[in-house]
Formats: C-alpha cells, structure tokens, sequence
C-alpha cells in the first residue's frame, strides 16, 4: 500500500498541477501564473495543501478560503487514477484539524451537479444540500440592447438617477450605502432565507471593495432622486476572458418597474463598452426564479450547474 503524505502546496512546486485541477473543477481554464497572483494576494485568507506519495507524485490537494466570516470554502481534489486509496480522507481529515486558525464555524464546498461520486464523499462527512445553481453565459455579440433604451429613458424622466460607484468617488460614504443595499437584496433572494453574506460593512469593505476584483466602474446604482434611496444596482467585473455578473438587486419597494432588467443593463454595456469581453457569466440558485427570467430574457443560455453543500462545524 502507497505512503502518503500531506504537506503545504509550494507555488513554485506545486501550483503548476493545481492549476490544472482547478480547470477540472470548475470547468474553466485557469493558468498557473493566474493562480500564483491569487494566492499571493490572499494568502493570509488561505490554507493550501497537497497529499503525494513516497516518490513525490501529486495525488490531490484542498484549498481553504477564509473569505467571510464565519465561513470557510473549501476545494478538495484527487486525481481521478488516485482515488479509493486513502488520499481524500486524508486530506478531509486535516482540513477539519487545520482550520480552527480561521475561527470557521461553516464549510462550504461547491460540487458539479454530475459529479455523484463527489457528492458522496460529502455527504459521508456531514454536508447537506444548501442551493442549486445554475450557470447561465450571454454572447454580448449577439445581445440587443436597444429595446431598453426607452425603459431606462422613462425611469430617468421618472427621477431615478443611473450612476456607478466610480461617479459618485467610491468613497467611504458610499460605500456603506452600496453595503446596505448589496445586504438588503442579497438576503431578500429566494433561498437566503434572510442569511447576511457579510457581517458588518468592515467584513463587506474588506471582503469586496478592497478586491483586485472590484471595478467601481462596474458598480452600477440606480438612486431614486427625490427621495435619496439607492433602489437598485448590478455588479460586474472582469475574469479571465470574460466579465461576471455578481450580484443584481432592487429594493422590494421598488420592484415592478424594470429597474433590475435598467440597470443589468447598464452593468452589460459596461462589459461590453469598457472591460472588452464578449462573454458575460452568470449563475442563480434554481429558487431565483425572477432573475433566470430575467435573462433567459436577455438571451443568457444555462450550462450544467453545481450545488452548493455546507456543514457546521461542532
């Protein structure tokens, strides 16, 4: 029977291979010089070791990431011909004895909706079904925009104001006001069942406004002007060789007057116009059904999904 032996992933070593698993995991290519810039940015947040045998060869690895409070998401990985001999329970196994550092009281780990085996294993150790989501991707070369130049005309004449984090300065000020409203209709999304994604605004600041990931340009905020509510918004970046869609929401006082299908838009054309991508990536849990409608609207089309399992830590 093989030796193994965990120990910490090396980048110089080790990133290369997970690079590799990575794109088998997420189904999307990832580089190695990539996932060195990742981690290297990070790296106070997380926790990567790999399992290898007495000859050195790489038999898998996880991935822990302390990006929230409270919450850790894991990736585990075994190459596909190393597995049932012991290297997945191992690296299980030290997962739960080595994130105590992290003060986790969750872990949360992502899982193809093909992959049964997976699901299996995670099942054994405690994890339950929390979401299913569903990956959905735009082609913005054949995405019309035009149709919504009167919707968003006529909110503008009914003073909603559209905006973007980088016009109003991103300054600390608004910041909060984008906390509370990223908050507010995050929890309000089918299935959160009122669960915050943040703990206070300086997890929020920490976790997304200080990311290399976020663009205040693409921090799209429609404001209603007479009032001096921010109603709704939609938050895009760039990844890789395409832009991502993170999060849209409308206060619910304000829902039933196209301001989330406005203000998407608003968050496509910045894809399209500033950050040069052809693609937009998205994904929703399948209880959203408002927002799938949304952009099955807008021409999104689904791929294979994943759910999204969790377990508490005693």
């Amino acid at each position: 029977m093989k030796t193994i032996t965990l120990r910490p992933a090396d980048p110089e070593r080790d990133f290369g291979q997970l690079s590799e698993w990575f794109g088998l995991l997420e189904d999307d290519a990832l580089s190695e010089k990539g996932l060195k810039e990742y981690y290297e940015k990070r790296r106070d947040l997380i926790l990567p070791k790999v399992a290898e045998d007495e000859e050195g060869n790489l038999l898998g690895f996880y991935w822990a990431y302390h990006g929230r409070a409270e919450l850790c998401i894991v990736d585990l990985f075994v190459s596909p011909k190393h597995r049932s001999q012991g290297a997945g329970n191992l690296l299980y196994a030290d997962l739960e004895s080595s994130i105590n550092p992290f003060q986790s009281q969750k872990l949360q780990v992502s899982i193809s909706d093909t992959n049964s085996q997976s699901r299996q294993f995670a099942e054994k150790r405690g994890f339950h079904e929390r979401w299913h989501f569903i990956p959905m991707r735009l082609d913005l070369k054949t995405f019309n925009d035009q149709p919504y130049d009167e919707v968003i005309a006529g909110l503008k004449r009914d003073g909603f104001q559209f905006t973007s984090m980088e016009e109003l300065g991103d300054t600390e000020e608004t910041q909060r006001k984008l906390y509370a409203l990223n908050d507010s209709t995050d929890m309000d999304v089918p299935g959160r069942n009122g669960e915050h994604s943040w703990s206070s605004f300086e997890d929020f600041q920490k976790t997304v406004c200080q990311m290399d990931w976020y663009k205040p340009g693409g921090q799209m905020v429609i404001i209603d002007t007479a009032a001096g509510e921010w109603v709704a918004m939609s938050a895009i970046s760039r990844f890789g060789d395409h832009a991502y869609n993170l999060h849209t929401g409308v206060d619910r006082r304000y829902r039933g007057r196209k301001l989330a299908q406005a203000v998407k838009v608003t968050a496509l054309r910045y894809a399209r116009d500033v950050l040069k991508v052809s693609a937009v990536h998205t994904d929703h849990n399948t209880m959203n059904q408002p927002m799938i409608a949304i952009d099955r609207k807008f021409g999104y089309i689904e791929v294979p999904g994943n759910f999204i399992m969790q377990k508490i830590l005693s």
